[in-house]
């Protein structure tokens, strides 16, 4: 059992998928940062000064023995906002991969020698 976990861990697919989690973790700290740090303040300093991941909807205030119950929907503006930069900026890359694909696709390959030598063979014949 021990030797099919290694077989089945050391796939090309499976090392490839723990790449692409492990940089697109990172990728969304990145974006994550962008969106709170670079992108939100200007947002909110045309807004007026609103900030944003604080805004929420109090539905029960807080007591002496219990917390107040909100709707955080500034967070999930924050969130939404990480969704479409990370999906664009995913849309873009695979845009351009898919890009360099086509222009492998479309060079012409060399004709193999012996193909070649048949093709003369055989226009030989013809004649």
């Amino acid at each position: 059992m021990f030797q099919e976990f290694k077989k089945f861990a050391m796939k090309g697919n499976v090392l490839d998928m723990a790449v692409g989690v492990v940089i697109g973790g990172a990728f969304g700290k990145i974006v994550t940062s962008l969106v709170n740090d670079i992108i939100m303040p200007p947002i909110g300093f045309i807004s007026g000064g609103v900030d944003f991941s604080k805004l929420a909807i109090t539905l029960k205030k807080a007591t002496e023995t219990t917390e107040a119950i909100t709707l955080n929907y500034g967070a999930f503006i924050n969130n939404v906002l990480d969704f479409l930069i990370i999906s664009f900026a995913i849309f873009i890359m695979i845009k351009q991969i898919n890009k360099f694909k086509k222009k492998e696709e479309t060079k012409p390959k060399e004709t193999p020698e012996d193909i070649r030598l048949l093709r003369e063979i055989r226009d030989s014949l013809k004649k």
